[in-house]
């Protein structure tokens, strides 16, 4: 895609602290980390977000999460790390190329996840998730 900064990034147009490179996949540095060594790992073939990649990259995906989240973590002394990927602007998708973040993980480093809620009941729970069962099958 033409104005996709991550294609850009990909075809080596806009450098990048690249981390990690297979034949399906790319991993670097993100600019603005939530912690350093926070990276950015996405498919090279475009694609917006997880409904619309191709779910072979499911295994690819992972196997390349298990080799470079423990780097991140041992070069970063990092205690943990999160791996998530946002779809939707409102879900605070802002590039519109599938990107997963591994961010590395510091007792009390202050970077949030995200404000917990609650149901009202067992009964909302229940109904929710039969409403969901509905829509999947």
């Amino acid at each position: 895609m033409d104005d996709c900064i991550f294609c850009a990034i990909v075809q080596g147009k806009i450098p990048s602290a690249k981390v990690f490179e297979s034949d399906k996949l790319y991993a670097f540095l993100d600019l603005n980390p939530a912690n350093k060594g926070h990276t950015l790992l996405i498919p090279k073939e475009h694609c917006t977000n997880i409904l619309d990649v191709d779910p072979i990259i499911g295994k690819e995906f992972l196997d390349a999460v298990q080799r470079i989240a423990p780097a991140i973590m041992h070069v970063t002394s990092a205690q943990g790390f999160n791996v998530f990927q946002n779809n939707g602007k409102v879900a605070g998708q802002e590039i519109f190329h599938l990107h997963w973040h591994i961010i590395p993980r510091f007792e009390n480093d202050g970077v949030p996840l995200w404000k917990q809620g609650a149901y009202d009941s067992q009964e909302e729970m229940n109904r929710l998730a039969a409403a969901i069962k509905v829509q999947i099958s």
